[in-house]
């Protein structure tokens, strides 16, 4: 685990007719010191810089994987500088055959194999055999070309500034809040993303909430050609490159059969996962799911760490204990209290970077904490759902499907007329989201598993900004892209891209770095990619049950009981909470602020808040209280970036 930094700049280049920033390296060094400092959490082992007249980089580093791995790597010539996040499962073997074409190693970092892998391969070649989560930079020092790539998934974050003037430096980090220690660093909100953000409960396209800010896509690198920035031209712009993309080709074959094949991918992807560097604990996320579960008895780790809180809906700790207890392992617990829950939210919002209103993430930072006092790797399900079909929203088209076979078209019609004026005047009856959402296209109402305020009760809330594109303007690439797919495969590709790189991931990061650990997700894997794309609709999803492959092989591992169980997430007893008295009066206090009426009409705010707290009906209530959080997390999130900072 690394936390990397860099911008450009000239030593002779003046800003705005002032005097020149970066006129002594001592004053590059320092801004590089800045800003890595301000991710020094995710690198507490050690921190390295290079300095050359046009470039500056910088990086922190946890030694997880392989020992020794000081940064920044150097080639044999030394024309050639990398920065890197990550880690390389493979880079054993790719080192070898790195060495028998003639290449010298001055590391046994897996970082280094990156390097000499780019050289001897090419950029899209290197990309095609890493097999592990990075984001690297590397710096061609004579051809003055820099060049950045994230993973396929979007495990690893990287973010870049290209700034309003010609002059303005490039920067990259792998946290934003890095960019706020440049003295060139103009912090401006970008508002234009709030509208869909609070569709999606995450800052879903490559714009961040800060102007000017983006981020680098899963599967993508970039160059930049620093010529002309470097002689006062106009400054050179990043061009982007997909490298790779999920391709869904079911191949016929039994359930029996696939459920073998991913039981033995599982068994090789999680001895790769658990590699770790002399001295490094490695221990396992548990909850109540299928996922960790089989991650948890495949791995042979000792420790593992769950989190609840105090009601029995809401903890899983112990059935942690017990099935710990059946594998042998020992299980660290730790309910959260309500108070513990809300003091840690503005901490948890400046580590994320931008707002995130996934109510889990919380409850994640608390078990990295509790991970982070007996080990430094910690093992994670993650993946599961989106590659092998685990959502249960993802049922809904063979439901809908079954039920079309049942009934004459007719009668569907009939349904879909009288379901909208019925569900305006009885929102709370059964039914509303299957019979009003499903007698749509695909591509109308799944935008992805969070799915908040529709356009018109955004317009609704917004002061501004209202017409920026609706969210299915933005799912739609992604549905050009699979037209030829299955509507299940569809909802898994889009999930793929925007869901779990803007939400699932995000919080894994961030909130294991928060704590110096590093998690490694053994299913997002490229191998297990592979298989999953080739699963059979009937080894996916059925009417009644999810990720049925996947379930099967994990039940050679795991109680029936646990291999079978309904996907639980991570439960948040939010409506509860924010009809008692200190926690609603806490947040309409928010809503009523100068911030909120800078953005949002706060009488509907407020009207929000009131509706939850009369609300009898847990379903609607459930719905309020999630829209409520989405605004109450952007609130939060900015006073950590632009009222405290």
């Amino acid at each position: 685990m690394s936390g990397l930094i860099g911008f450009t700049h000239a030593l002779t280049q003046t800003v705005g007719g002032a005097q020149p920033f970066a006129d002594t390296r001592q004053q590059a060094q320092q801004t590089v010191r800045a800003m890595t400092d301000a991710i020094a959490h995710r690198g507490p082992d050690g921190f390295g810089m290079h300095v050359d007249e046009e470039m500056c980089l910088g990086a922190r580093w946890l030694d997880t994987l392989t020992a020794g791995g000081t940064q920044p790597f150097y080639s044999e010539d030394r024309t050639k500088v990398l920065v890197y996040d990550g880690e390389i499962y493979n880079h054993e073997i790719l080192r070898e055959e790195l060495i028998a074409a003639g290449h010298v190693f001055a590391t046994h970092s897996d970082g280094e194999v990156v390097l000499h892998g780019f050289e001897q391969w090419g950029i899209d070649e290197l990309l095609k055999r890493l097999r592990g989560k990075f984001a690297f930079v590397i710096w061609d020092v004579q051809a003055k070309v820099l060049w950045g790539a994230r993973d396929f998934f979007g495990v690893k974050p990287l973010y870049y500034y290209t700034g309003a003037g010609d002059l303005s430096p490039f920067m990259f980090a792998s946290e934003i809040k890095a960019f706020l220690h440049h003295p060139q660093f103009d912090k401006r909100l970008n508002e234009a993303v709030l509208a869909n953000y609070l569709s999606f409960q995450y800052s879903v396209t490559h714009e961040t909430f800060f102007q000017d800010v983006y981020k680098l896509p899963p599967a993508h690198y970039f160059t930049l050609q620093l010529d002309a920035g470097a002689t006062g031209k106009r400054k050179p712009t990043p061009q982007m490159t997909q490298y790779q993309r999920p391709a869904f080709k079911p191949v016929a074959g039994s359930l029996e059969e696939y459920a073998d094949r991913i039981d033995q991918a599982v068994e090789e992807t999680v001895g790769l996962h658990t590699m770790a560097a002399p001295g490094v604990t490695v221990g396992s996320f548990l909850s109540s799911g299928v996922d960790s579960s089989y991650i948890a008895s495949k791995s042979g780790v000792d420790k593992t760490f769950t989190v609840g809180f105090i009601s029995e809906l809401y903890n899983e700790t112990d059935y942690a204990k017990e099935f710990a207890r059946l594998i042998g392992v020992e299980n660290y617990s730790k309910v959260i209290t309500p108070h513990e829950y809300w003091e840690a939210l503005g901490t948890i919002q400046y580590h994320m970077d931008e707002p995130l209103a996934d109510p889990a993430a919380v409850g994640l930072y608390f078990a990295s904490k509790l991970a982070g006092e007996h080990a430094t790797v910690v093992l994670s399900g993650e993946g599961a759902d989106e590659l092998f079909g685990g959502y249960g929203v993802y049922r809904e088209p063979l439901q809908k499907a079954a039920l079309y076979r049942k009934m004459p078209a007719f009668v569907w019609r009939f349904v879909g007329a009288v379901a909208r004026p019925l569900y305006t005047v009885a929102p709370t009856l059964p039914g509303r989201d299957f019979l009003m959402r499903r007698n749509k296209p695909l591509q109308q109402w799944f935008i992805g598993n969070a799915d908040i305020f529709n356009v018109a009760e955004r317009r609704a809330l917004l002061k501004s900004n209202k017409d920026t594109p609706a969210p299915q303007q933005i799912t739609a690439p992604y549905y050009a892209q699979t037209a030829h797919y299955d509507d299940v495969a569809k909802m898994q590709y889009l999930d793929i891209h925007l869901w779990s790189a803007g939400d699932i991931l995000l919080k894994a990061d961030r909130m294991t770095t928060a704590h110096s650990i590093e998690v490694r997700s053994p299913l997002l894997d490229r191998e297990i990619m592979k298989l999953a794309e080739s699963l059979p609709l009937e080894c996916r999803v059925d009417t009644a049950c999810t990720k049925k492959a996947f379930r099967l092989a994990a039940a050679r591992s795991l109680p029936e009981v646990v291999a079978n169980k309904d996907k639980l997430g991570f439960p948040v007893p939010l409506r509860v909470w924010l009809k008692e008295d200190a926690y609603y009066e806490q947040v309409k206090t928010a809503f009523t602020s100068e911030v909120a009426h800078q953005f949002f009409h706060t009488n509907a705010l407020v009207r929000l808040l009131d509706d939850n707290r009369r609300c009898t009906d847990d379903a609607k209530s459930n719905v309020l209280s999630r829209k409520i959080w989405t605004v109450y997390m952007f609130l939060v999130w900015y006073d950590e970036f632009f009222v405290k900072r």
